[in-house]
């Protein structure tokens, strides 16, 4: 088109907004912006320089009980996929070499836009967590999921998984595991059938790592739907696991719900809920002495494994006579292992 149409500056697709200005301002030089001009390209940045949080989308469409983000920050909007990747390729470019993606609800990025087809860097890109997935994976970074629900779309990133594109790790706020309870707090997911996707996901990615948080002492629960909770913790054999006594936010739907647990049984519940999941996370690391972990480290001797996201999963000690920058990857041989952590030497 260009050749025929000499006085064409740029051809962009359909919605390219940033396409757009990009070609205009290679023509005509932006205006200088005192008030923004001085802030760098990746914005400003609160992590580490290694790694950094990137934000998908805003609000959520589903209205859990327990949760008041909906009325604070309204349904799911998600980020035009190319702004999303275009922020990517700026954190990658000033070093970041870990991608921490989050949202109210990854799964469901692009649902409000029913999948609308984006642009990165002039070819077209559905908006939705798969092609998201794959895109971020060529960055030749870390990528890593968070807050992810557990619909029959998570069964398509897997692969990505497997194949290395991304991090083997899912981070699936999961809650309860009592059908009665999952509907008073209006939670989309069956226990059975989570424990169906989760064997089937670790059979197609046996390096899967799975992150979820619970509450105990829903208003309502009973002892029995608690052992229910403990008996899927069992099987479902998660990874990284966080619990909360359910505490009422003001707000919240669930507050107004019957027959509310007392402070001092919820409290109680939570603890005997971490201490079956620390006898599991305690086994899951002891089967990794032995083995050589690709760790990131974040500070002299201290790093994390690809099962490990920053400040809230376990650190991977190793000796400290290394001269390594914050963001290397080192390998390091497994020698020992705690409830939490692993510890070992430089392979």
């Amino acid at each position: 088109m260009q050749s025929a149409h000499p006085s064409v500056l740029a051809v962009t697709g359909p919605h390219d907004t940033d396409g757009v200005m990009r070609a205009v301002h290679a023509h005509l030089p932006k205006p200088h912006d005192p008030f923004v001009d001085l802030i760098p390209e990746i914005g400003i940045k609160l992590t580490p320089r290694h790694y950094a949080y990137l934000k998908i989308s805003e609000g959520c469409n589903h209205r859990c009980t327990f949760c008041i983000i909906p009325s604070m920050r309204g349904d799911l909007v998600s980020r035009p996929i190319g702004e999303v990747m275009q922020e990517a390729e700026n954190l990658v470019r000033a070093g970041v070499k870990e991608l921490l993606v989050i949202s109210q609800d990854t799964s469901a990025y692009g649902v409000d836009v029913k999948y609308r087809t984006g642009f990165w860097n002039g070819k077209p890109l559905k908006t939705r967590m798969k092609e998201l997935c794959d895109a971020l994976g060529s960055l030749g970074v870390w990528v890593r999921l968070h807050y992810v629900y557990p619909y029959p779309s998570v069964d398509d990133v897997i692969p990505l998984m497997a194949s290395g594109k991304i991090l083997p790790y899912l981070d699936i706020p999961f809650q309860h595991a009592s059908p009665r309870i999952l509907k008073l707090m209006k939670r989309p997911a069956a226990a059975e059938k989570v424990l169906a996707r989760v064997r089937a996901w670790r059979a197609a990615c046996p390096a899967l790592t799975i992150r979820s948080t619970f509450i105990a002492g829903f208003p309502g629960e009973t002892e029995e739907e608690f052992e229910m909770l403990l008996g899927f913790l069992k099987e479902a054999q998660l990874d990284r696991v966080g619990c909360f006594a359910y505490s009422p936010v003001d707000g919240a739907k669930a507050n107004e719900l019957p027959d509310a647990v007392p402070e001092e049984v919820r409290e109680e519940r939570r603890k005997r809920f971490m201490q079956v999941q620390a006898g599991i996370s305690s086994a899951k690391l002891k089967s990794k002495i032995g083995t050589t972990q690709k760790v990131i480290l974040d500070a002299p001797g201290i790093g994390r494994s690809a099962a490990d996201a920053p400040e809230i999963d376990g650190l991977v000690y190793f000796d400290k006579s290394h001269k390594l920058k914050a963001g290397s990857f080192v390998d390091v041989r497994i020698e020992r292992a705690d409830e939490h952590d692993l510890h070992g030497r430089l392979a």
